[in-house]
């Protein structure tokens, strides 16, 4: 009978402990340190995606209203270097002409059209070989 006593205490004493701890949710495995956080430190000196320069400068409005002018489409008396309503329209004319997207805003795809896209160092053709005798 002290056994059985004994053995029901015993699982009642585990029964009140399991009961008595708090649920705690599953934790997640941890993450692996990502490239982000490194890089954003040690890409701290260097021009990245994030930190290069978003707006034109007012010199490249200059370029690039000179030639919409060029090609007709801004008055020469226009091209100050601030970008106005002016600028815009002429743009999407420019654009709707070229058969790109006339939205107005500058891409890349307006500015090789214009002929201000990037420059490239003329091409190196490698010497021919002398002729062998």
């Amino acid at each position: 009978m002290l056994r059985i006593f004994s053995l029901a205490t015993i699982l009642a004493l585990l029964g009140l402990t399991w009961a008595a701890t708090p649920a705690t949710p599953k934790k997640a495995p941890a993450r692996k340190s990502t490239a982000k956080k490194s890089s954003a430190k040690k890409s701290a000196g260097r021009t990245t995606w994030r930190n290069r320069q978003l707006a034109p400068t007012p010199a490249r409005y200059k370029q690039i209203q000179e030639a919409l002018a060029a090609k007709g489409y801004l008055a020469a008396e226009d091209a100050t270097g601030v970008w106005t309503q002016t600028s815009i329209n002429a743009l999407k004319r420019f654009q709707a002409d070229q058969n790109i997207t006339s939205n107005g805003k500058i891409n890349s795809l307006s500015l090789i059209a214009l002929g201000l896209g990037p420059k490239r160092d003329a091409v190196v053709k490698p010497p021919t070989p002398p002729a062998a005798q």
